[in-house]
């Protein structure tokens, strides 16, 4: 392989515009699976919650080969929450395809990446994807796409982007809208020929700096990343400089090359070259792999501050233990210092009040997933309502403000508008087309708690909501997020169908007949502002009299289901969300 026939590319774009889809078509179509060798849909997303959730959550690593030509892809999340990865990933590229959907345009997650390829200089191509929808607007996209490099203060060299137009579920790209297609060679031309070469030299000293951690059952922590200068060669000694300063000898005892999303061993990796390298154990994000002799360590990444926050503390409900395998505190400062090692923008510090953990990230997505990830290994522990992460500048003290977009349709505008103002959002623009309404707000990230559930019932869950960190700005004031009390169930027992029954004129309830509770649990919404002690398990009294109205038929209304974000936001600072491998629960304090 010749530096010169290596293309690193990353490939950015907004939450479903496709980047996932377009790399299973690339693979399939250069020939590095058999014909009759049996491939899995979006084949990037490997873990259980991406395919779940329709997200990429981690980056991951790819390659194809495209003539003479070897092609490294990088899939980056397109969720701000995970903007950490998306900053450290395209360290490793040269260039970088932006998918921008073409019914859709640019938003706020691809304003979010673009920034961060454009504060590297990385040269862009355009792909305007999902052109067989029927309301696609390809030129008026890429007028989007445009106007959003000139917001972004691109240099004048980077406004001139080459595009291209493709189906990704379809399996064609084209270079202009009117022709027809049938493979996706475009893509990989266009790569070849507006992505540079990497740079650096293999005469000069080592230098790879680790950007992600992967895990493999038999040799455990891999890193993976770019090796900018040298030669990479396994079983020869080398030194490795941490992020606090400090420079170790080591040995590197395998390194992977990337085929498709597979990890082909390799003796050496030359100048340019994406590798996955095992041989040291605790190696995390930010270390560089450099010459012994002539150690010259990389710069570390800046990763942007952690806008949210919320305690991790071990579980001491009346079910503590009955399920989670790691239950101690122990066990969750293990843990969740691992998820550091590979998070750089996950921040964690013991509680000096109590036992527990503050954990710090990007937004309410970023913890849940990292809750979600915890509970399916085992896990068993509480967490506390999450909290912005307020600073001071000054004397002034600042909050985190988010830019949120709204597409609605037109007659549910009026109540997203008059409940965004409660929460002290801030209209900048609005425009209305084909009976949508598109909203552009800033607000404080504090008014976007467990205001996702409240749109989508507003809009009856047709409207889309996204958002994106914008900057701190002065304190808001009290914004009140939930005004109703909750149920709290009065001693432990199983749930009857005949007292949920004569519940359910007092408001909603989270739950169903025939479930363990205990005292303090929270089964219900109350229709009132207070919290209301209740007994679930009141049976009703047998007597040997017959009446028509009293045995009615005992008809639940379905109880309202809720998930793991919804829990997070909807709690108040005097409840807990109890989470285990089997449960999500919430409670009262003490």
């Amino acid at each position: 392989m010749k530096q010169n026939n290596i293309r690193n590319v990353a490939i950015i774009a907004h939450v479903d515009h496709g980047k996932t889809t377009l790399v299973d078509q690339l693979f399939r179509q250069s020939g590095m699976f058999r014909d009759n060798q049996q491939v899995a849909e979006r084949l990037m997303d490997s873990m259980d919650l991406e395919r779940e959730r329709g997200i990429t959550i981690s980056s991951k690593n790819g390659s194809y080969c495209y003539k003479d030509n070897w092609i490294n892809i990088i899939d980056t999340p397109g969720h701000a929450d995970f903007g950490g990865q998306v900053e450290r990933v395209l360290r490793m590229a040269d260039g970088c395809l932006l998918l921008v959907d073409a019914q859709e345009g640019p938003m706020p997650q691809t304003y979010f990446v673009l920034k961060k390829a454009l504060a590297i200089s990385l040269p862009i191509i355009v792909v305007i994807n999902k052109i067989d929808k029927p309301a696609a607007r390809c030129e008026w996209a890429v007028d989007q796409v445009f106007d959003l490099f000139v917001k972004l203060n691109a240099p004048d060299e980077l406004l001139d982007f080459p595009v291209v137009y493709a189906s990704a579920k379809q399996g064609y790209a084209i270079f202009e809208p009117e022709e027809s297609g049938s493979t996706m060679e475009p893509v990989s031309e266009m790569i070849v020929r507006h992505v540079p070469p990497p740079s650096g030299s293999p005469d000069k000293p080592l230098q790879m700096q680790i950007n992600t951690i992967d895990y493999s059952p038999y040799l455990g922590r891999l890193g993976i990343g770019k090796v900018v200068n040298g030669t990479l060669k396994i079983n020869r000694d080398i030194a490795v400089a941490r992020r606090d300063g400090s420079i170790s000898p080591i040995r590197i005892s395998k390194i992977f090359r990337f085929e498709a999303n597979r990890q082909i061993p390799a003796n050496e990796a030359i100048t340019g070259e994406i590798v996955a390298v095992a041989g040291m154990d605790d190696v995390n994000v930010g270390v560089t792999f450099t010459d012994p002799d002539n150690p010259s360590p990389l710069p570390l990444v800046e990763i942007d501050p952690p806008t949210l926050a919320m305690n991790f503390i071990p579980n001491d409900s009346p079910f503590a233990g009955l399920d989670g395998k790691y239950v101690t505190s122990r066990h969750l400062e293990e843990r969740l210092r691992r998820e550091t090692l590979a998070d750089v923008a996950l921040h964690v510090e013991p509680l000096t009040d109590s036992i527990g953990f503050r954990v710090a990230g990007r937004g309410e997505l970023h913890l849940s997933i990292l809750i979600e990830k915890m509970r399916r290994e085992g896990y068993e522990f509480q967490v506390t309502r999450p909290q912005v992460i307020m600073k001071e500048e000054d004397g002034v003290l600042l909050e985190p403000y988010e830019e949120l977009t709204i597409d609605v349709d037109e007659q549910y505008q009026g109540a997203v508008i008059e409940k965004l103002g409660k929460l002290k959002g801030l209209m900048k623009e609005m425009s209305n087309e084909n009976n949508m309404a598109r909203l552009i707000f800033t607000i404080p990230t504090r008014g976007l708690l467990g205001f996702r559930s409240e749109f989508m019932t507003d809009t009856k869950g047709m409207g889309i909501m996204n958002y994106v960190f914008a900057e701190y700005g002065p304190y808001a004031g009290d914004i009140i997020n939930r005004v109703n009390g909750v149920l709290i169930v009065k001693e432990a027992c199983t749930t009857v169908a005949y007292a949920l029954f004569n519940l359910q004129n007092r408001g909603r309830l989270f739950c169903g007949p025939g479930l363990k509770v205990y005292r303090g649990q929270i089964i219900g919404e109350h229709s009132r502002p207070a919290d209301l002690v209740v007994n679930p398990a009141k049976g009703k009294k047998l007597t040997n009299m017959r009446a028509s109205g009293s045995d009615e038929a005992v008809i639940l209304t379905p109880p309202v289901k809720m998930s793991l974000e919804d829990c997070i936001a909807y709690i108040n600072d005097d409840e807990l969300v109890e989470i285990t491998p089997k449960a999500i629960r919430l409670r009262k304090r003490g």
